[in-house]
């Protein structure tokens, strides 16, 4: 029985009780059972009890004690005790827990979805950085963080759509093409621009592919620049995501929504709102309305719009496209972007609290032998997405940078994170996943396959138990890491549930020794671990994470 089965039970214990006339309530559309730390009370526990007495007129113990006699009476319920001031605690009889091995070895792959997000359209952007360097430490963090975002999402049955939005107009793509420029040339970097071996490659290899460029005027060359250069940049970001196992369905131009005139209508459309006014010879959307701190110029009183009026015309496209949620993911010096954004929201007329989500991610730090590591080979100043790869590979960049919450500051080791030890945390689970794996082909050499006649109510020793318990926390788990948008709880999930297997692992054996032969409980054994690996497996494809066979 799943936590979600047990769930429905005592839903439906409620409705009985209702309908027999025991109780005066609404039923409630979702009960709520957890597994208690201390599992002297029981395998699960509801405080279903308590939430319904004021409705039923009757202290929460017997309104516990109604729902308790027909509990009981459920199969696969071997005791409901209550406790306290009326929380109920259950315990399962050993076959019916045991069965959610089979369970989960059934639904394989499928195990863990659910339908919590089923029909919600969500635009998910994330890294979106300049197309004017390498992906940097921070961009990085959320190419891990966005793409099992988006993963975890889909797997709770939400339309999902990845978008990258790439800045390709204004100032800062004229200070690239300058910077390749003047490396072409020979020349110092103009003030403000970038530098580092890259931008050298890219401006070599814009010069070898344009012969006679440099011959050109300077106004003819910087556009040759500006042009190329953008494609070869854009196509070097597209090539570090494809490596690091990060996809985007959509590759976002900001020109585009200039060149089709879509600013100058968004700002027509936010007018018909009310909220555009003019002052001082410029056009401003009143922002203040809605919680920023101060209005927002749209258009300069020079006729300049400004990368705010963009921002406002991207909104409205991801909302004209059909999302019913945009997700922006930043940096955690866009702070000031929160109230901002959602005010665009709120000028178009949407629900700010609802329609618009904007998370934003903290700083990433490297250490080597115990030292900040902050300069890169290619990139000069900044450490970039092929540096993290190459230092420890892209399985740990991914697990470790998904594994924490964006709100807190992480430190990646790459001593610890390149050693084959429990302390690096991906390597803790991976081991997991190929322990079982190694299990499954010793079984084989040995001539063992998994029966058939499975029988469930052998797994019964505590680790068994505490094992197949975390096991069915996984559905829960996943629908919450959607639900909150904190895919790190998969992550954490998975080192739980691999710490619980390698106790398992170490306190009963699973295949005979010797001439010894294989038993029930070697079967039973054999389901258990089976479901133990496929959960594994499953978490870290959500994670974008490898799960080898072999370590």
């Amino acid at each position: 029985m799943t936590p979600a089965e047990l769930s429905q039970a005592v839903q439906a214990a409620v409705s009985a009780a209702v309908e027999a006339g025991e109780l005066a309530v609404a039923v409630p559309e979702h009960v709520t059972v957890e597994r208690p730390k201390n599992r002297d009370h029981g395998d699960y526990a509801t405080n279903v009890a308590l939430q319904l007495a004021k409705a039923a007129g009757r202290p929460p113990r017997a309104v516990a004690e109604v729902l308790a006699d027909r509990l009981r009476g459920i199969t696969g319920v071997a005791e409901v005790d209550i406790a306290g001031p009326g929380f109920l605690n259950i315990t399962l009889d050993t076959a019916t827990q045991g069965e959610l091995a089979r369970t989960i070895v059934e639904a394989g792959a499928g195990y863990g979805r659910n339908e919590a997000l089923k029909g919600l359209r969500i635009n998910l952007e994330f890294v979106s950085a300049n197309p004017t360097g390498p992906i940097h430490i921070g961009g990085v963090r959320w190419a891990a963080v966005g793409d099992s975002l988006a993963r975890v999402l889909r797997a709770s049955g939400a339309d999902v759509t990845t978008e990258y939005y790439l800045n390709d107009a204004g100032v800062q793509i004229t200070k690239f093409a300058a910077s390749l420029q003047a490396a072409a040339n020979g020349r110092e970097v103009p003030e403000g621009g970038y530098v580092g071996e890259y931008i050298v490659d890219i401006a070599k290899a814009i010069t070898g592919a344009v012969p006679g460029l440099l011959e050109k005027s300077e106004d003819e060359q910087l556009q040759v620049f500006r042009t190329e250069g953008l494609k070869l940049m854009v196509a070097e970001i597209k090539r570090s995501m494809d490596e690091f196992g990060t996809h985007f369905d959509v590759w976002f131009s900001e020109k585009s929504l200039h060149d089709s005139g879509a600013v100058g209508e968004s700002i027509e459309r936010l007018r018909e709102q009310g909220h555009v006014f003019e002052q001082d010879g410029a056009i401003w959307l009143r922002t203040t309305d809605f919680g920023d701190d101060k209005d927002r110029v749209l258009v300069k009183a020079d006729g300049d719009t400004t990368y705010f009026a963009a921002d406002a015309a991207y909104y409205l496209s991801k909302r004209d496209r059909g999302a019913e949620v945009s997700v922006y993911m930043l940096g955690a010096d866009h702070h000031g972007y929160v109230n901002r954004l959602k005010a665009i929201a709120a000028c178009a007329g949407d629900d700010m609290d609802r329609n618009i989500e904007v998370r934003i991610g903290q700083f990433v730090k490297m250490l080597r032998d115990g030292e900040e590591v902050r300069m890169s080979k290619r990139a000069g100043n900044i450490i970039t997405i092929d540096d993290v790869v190459e230092w420890i590979g892209v399985d740990a960049a991914r697990y470790t940078l998904a594994r924490s919450s964006t709100d807190s500051t992480i430190t990646l080791d790459i001593n610890v994170l390149t050693s084959q030890t429990n302390e690096n945390p991906v390597f803790y689970v991976q081991y997991a996943h190929a322990r079982m794996c190694s299990v499954q082909r010793k079984a084989g050499e040995l001539g063992i396959t998994r029966s058939a006649d499975f029988k469930p109510e052998l797994l019964a020793t505590e680790w068994e138990s505490d094992l197949l318990g975390q096991l069915g926390e996984f559905p829960r788990v996943l629908a919450t890491a959607g639900e909150l948008r904190e895919p790190h709880r998969v992550a954490r999930y998975l080192e739980e549930l691999a710490g619980k297997y390698h106790r398992f692992y170490d306190n009963c054996q699973i295949l005979p020794k010797g001439d010894d032969e294989a038993t029930d409980l070697t079967h039973a054994r054999l389901w258990l671990a089976d479901a133990t690996r496929t959960v594994i497996a499953n978490g870290l494809t959500l994670l974008g994470v490898s799960a080898p066979e072999r370590m």
